[in-house]
């Protein structure tokens, strides 16, 4: 993370001085405790020395007790602790203990040392006097033997108290000095910083585009110097981003009004600009897709390539795009090059228009227009040719007569049904586009109830049991002859395919804003590949059984549109084998 000026300078003239500081304090620290060492080791070796005149005799004799008695005079006659022990490292005596109660001193550092013929020194902490103390052995030797060793030992305590005490007084008068260093660093660190600060903050208002502030030219020359650019750079700034501004308010105004479109890429294949329509068609955010490449705005292999083709063009590209995102997309799109102040390619500019509401329209009627052809066909041909085998001599027969003219009649009736049903889906639409529906808060029940009875003699003769459950309280804003029509269809549509001897459930619940009406069958169900289309006028998913039960292909769509005009939707749930579920959705009272 970057710092201010005055937070780099500042610390490190202060870690600098504590360095020097603790520098010189430790290094006064360490040489004193070196020279108190010191003294006290030449201490402990002549009072060794003197001992190691006074044993020899006894050590050769064998005197154990003499060399005891011998340890506790002269510990107190020299105020430190003697320790005599022989070459096997067994204490023979010592000043302040029993040599009976004390371990084999054989692996003493300093001891060791000693039955080695040298002086052996150490310090460590005494479990015995329960402190920290120096050991200093000498050897005692005689005819070339080693007889023993005398081993004395002083505190090292009052040492450690007087380092401590000298430590104390340094860090007193390290602290003033830290102090005063503290005192001088601010004020250098504050008067190199606070010209350089005063441009930081100036340098900021011009990135905000508060150029009609200047900096304070003051301070050394070259600071004067550094401000004065900065000033007269925010003067041209000024300038130049109101041309530029009005240049892209121009353009951003032309672009946002466009319905169509506009991509721009460089030769790189990277967004370079969309206006907001563009954005829109590939479901981002435009500031967002800034540059991404191609492939992860629009994740469409058609485009990418008009891209490539555009890119690597003189001439104006024009293509109809098919997108998947989820839902197909059709897109018009022109393409040219884009080229840079001398000439050579920069990116390339496209313009889409999204064509597929005229696609879907195209399709539509044309489906339209085949279904209707082949829905008409189908019993005008049957009628036709029951006619010409009348004519051709079968009025004479009566009972062959009378069965081709009631299969003409049950044609005629198909037509008529579909005529009907054409009709009726024409005046919901026209309706529903002029906002000529009429709706009025009813009670969902009664509406049911006429439904569900307009629907009993089917249900009867294929002994089909409708059950109904609706709140009487429940009500919704309705137009009930046209909800009663969709109710009906899709409660004749459960009882053609429930199957007979079943049931079919109605149910109406309220549901947040929703009122929800639901109508159940316990048939074969309905394979899931043919519910996105299920809605669709003439779309059947059995033809030859729809046909068979007296459908027309046109009762699902009424459906939808009749739901449409209520402002609500209908959805379908189904599995092959397992019954369908359709669901009105309505906007509650």
């Amino acid at each position: 993370m970057r710092k201010r000026l005055l937070w780099q300078l500042f610390p490190t003239y202060l870690l600098i001085a504590f360095a020097i500081l603790l520098t010189v304090g430790a290094y006064v620290l360490v040489s004193l405790k070196d020279f108190y060492y010191s003294q006290l080791t030449g201490d402990l070796e002549v009072r060794a020395r003197l001992v190691e005149n006074l044993v020899e005799a006894p050590l050769l004799s064998g005197d154990l007790a003499g060399l005891e008695s011998l340890a506790g005079r002269v510990g107190d006659i020299s105020a430190s602790r003697i320790t005599l022990v022989d070459p096997s490292g067994r204490v023979l005596g010592d000043s302040h203990e029993d040599p009976a109660r004390m371990d084999n001193h054989a692996e003493r550092p300093e001891v060791r040392e000693a039955l080695m013929g040298k002086t052996g020194q150490a310090v460590r902490f005494s479990r015995t006097l329960n402190e920290n103390r120096m050991y200093l052995a000498v050897p005692v030797e005689a005819k070339g033997a080693i007889l023993g060793a005398v081993r004395t030992s002083l505190s090292v305590e009052f040492i450690d108290q007087k380092l401590l005490s000298i430590k104390a007084r340094l860090a007193l008068g390290g602290g003033v000095l830290a102090l005063l260093v503290a005192i001088v660093s601010w004020a250098v660190s504050r008067r190199i910083s606070r010209p350089l600060e005063e441009m930081r903050l100036g340098a900021a208002r011009f990135a905000k585009g508060e150029l009609d502030r200047p900096i304070e030219v003051s301070g050394a020359l070259e600071v004067s110097a550094l401000a004065e650019s900065l000033n007269q750079m925010a003067r041209q700034l000024d300038e130049r981003i109101g041309t530029i501004t009005a240049q892209r308010n121009e353009r951003e105004a032309i672009l946002y009004s466009m319905v169509e479109g506009v991509l721009a890429v460089d030769k790189h294949e990277r967004v370079l600009s969309l206006n907001e329509a563009a954005a829109r068609l590939f479901g981002m955010d435009a500031r967002a897709a800034i540059g991404k490449s191609i492939l992860e705005v629009a994740r469409n292999p058609e485009l990418a390539g008009f891209v490539k083709r555009t890119l690597s063009s003189q001439e104006v590209l024009e293509d109809d795009l098919l997108m998947k995102d989820p839902q197909e997309r059709y897109l018009q799109t022109r393409g040219t090059q884009l080229r840079g102040a001398g000439g050579e390619v920069a990116g390339a500019v496209l313009v889409m228009n999204d064509v597929t509401r005229v696609r879907r329209l195209e399709n539509i009627r044309r489906d339209f227009v085949a279904n209707v052809s082949h829905e008409l066909k189908t019993p005008i041909t049957s009628i036709k040719g029951f006619i010409e085998t009348l004519e051709a001599g079968a009025i004479d027969h009566p009972e062959d007569a009378r069965r081709f003219l009631a299969i003409v009649s049950k044609q005629v009736e198909r037509l008529h049904s579909i005529i009907e049903d054409l009709l009726s889906l024409s005046k919901i639409e026209q309706a529903a586009s002029h906002e000529a529906v009429l709706l009025r808060e009813e009670a969902i029940a009664g509406v049911l109830e006429a439904a569900i009875q307009a629907c009993a003699g089917k249900a009867k003769e294929k002994k089909v049991q409708v059950v109904l459950s609706c709140d009487k309280s429940l009500r919704a804003r309705v137009n009930a002859p046209l909800l009663e029509q969709a109710v009906v269809n899709l409660v004749d549509n459960a009882i053609k395919y429930g199957g007979a001897e079943s049931r079919v459930d109605v149910e109406a619940v309220a549901d947040l804003f929703e009122v929800l009406i639901r109508v159940r069958d316990r048939g074969r169900g309905i394979d899931p590949s043919h519910l996105p289309r299920l809605f669709e006028r003439f779309y059947r998913v059995d033809e030859a059984r729809s046909r068979d039960l007296g459908g027309t292909g046109l009762g699902l769509a009424i459906v939808k549109h009749i739901a449409q005009a209520h402002g609500g939707s209908v959805e379908v749930q189904s599995a092959f084998g397992k019954g369908s579920v359709f669901t009105l959705r309505l906007p509650a009272a």
